[in-house]
C-alpha cells in the first residue's frame, strides 16, 4: 500500500513538472490552452482536479516535437 502511494506521488510529481514545462513555453502554452479550453488564470485550480495532470501528460505525448 505504501509503495503504491509512493508511485502515485512520483507520477504526480512528473506530471507537475510537465505542466511547468508547458506553462513556461511561449509556444506550447497557447496551444495547450486552446486545445483544453482552459484559461491561463484557471490552471492552478484545474491542476487539483482529477484527471487534469493525466491530460497534461497526454498533451505532451500527442505532440512528438515536445516529446523528443
Amino acid at each position: 500500500m505504501i509503495r503504491d502511494e509512493a508511485k502515485r506521488q512520483d507520477a504526480e510529481a512528473v506530471a507537475i513538472e510537465a505542466l511547468g514545462f508547458v506553462a513556461a513555453d511561449p509556444e506550447l502554452l497557447p496551444r495547450f490552452l486552446a486545445l483544453t479550453g482552459i484559461e491561463a488564470k484557471d490552471i492552478r485550480r484545474a491542476a487539483a482536479e482529477p484527471g487534469f495532470l493525466a491530460g497534461v501528460m497526454q498533451f505532451i505525448l500527442a505532440h512528438e516535437p515536445t516529446l523528443m
